[in-house]
């Protein structure tokens, strides 16, 4: 069996999404944890602002998305017909664009009934379901091998 071979460009935006995205996840709990906590808090507390670190992290998938999204649209096209791989994609673009119209002082300041945080809170649930769901096809349908092309060289 031929090992599967994906393109240089789709490599290099898949690698750098797949860093930015659980970085930004774990910092979205531990800013949640620290600042909403209605859901329960981390059994620690880190220093610093992590509003701003999430925000960062933020700042920095967001172009990247938006080249993966225009890639996919593109060359990527027809990918997108496989429904594993256009639901992650669907939940970023809605987990970064609610990111982007949050203001950071809402968190700060207690204004937890914010619709777009809310709106940005179900974006990451959907996103971490969305991967975890794009993994398991991945795996199914062409199992270490598919899931190793994926990765830069």
């Amino acid at each position: 069996m031929p090992r599967p071979h994906q393109p240089r460009l789709l490599q290099l935006l898949h690698g750098l999404t797949a860093l930015l995205v659980p970085l930004a996840w774990l910092s979205g709990l531990v800013v949640l944890s620290q600042n909403d906590g209605r859901w329960g808090r981390l059994p620690f507390t880190l220093p610093g602002d992590w509003v701003d670190v999430h925000g960062s992290f933020g700042a920095l998938l967001w172009p990247v998305a938006l080249l993966f999204g225009v890639y996919a649209l593109g060359p990527g096209r027809w990918r997108l017909s496989q429904w594993g791989n256009a639901l992650p994609l669907l939940a970023l673009a809605l987990a970064v664009g609610s990111g982007k119209a949050m203001q950071e002082d809402w968190l700060r300041q207690g204004q937890l009934d914010q619709l777009v945080y809310q709106l940005h809170l179900l974006a990451w649930l959907l996103l971490a379901v969305a991967v975890l769901v794009h993994l398991l096809t991945l795996l199914r349908r062409g199992g270490w091998p598919l899931l190793r092309s994926m990765l830069p060289r």
